[in-house]
């Protein structure tokens, strides 16, 4: 697997999901629908993580 040893998607999600809101901290990023893109990925990191995946 590319992503090392993780092997739940939910908890890759997470992962990119919490590095991205870090990095936007720091660097002034800005695009239409930013939030819209972190909600999409909070939510599905969320879902996957409920149901084990």
């Amino acid at each position: 697997m590319v992503w090392g040893k993780t092997k739940s998607w939910g908890m890759l999600l997470l992962a990119v999901w919490l590095i991205i809101q870090g990095a936007l901290f720091f660097v002034d990023i800005s695009f239409a629908q930013k939030g819209a893109v972190m909600a999409v990925l909070a939510i599905a990191a969320g879902v996957l993580l409920l149901i084990g995946r």
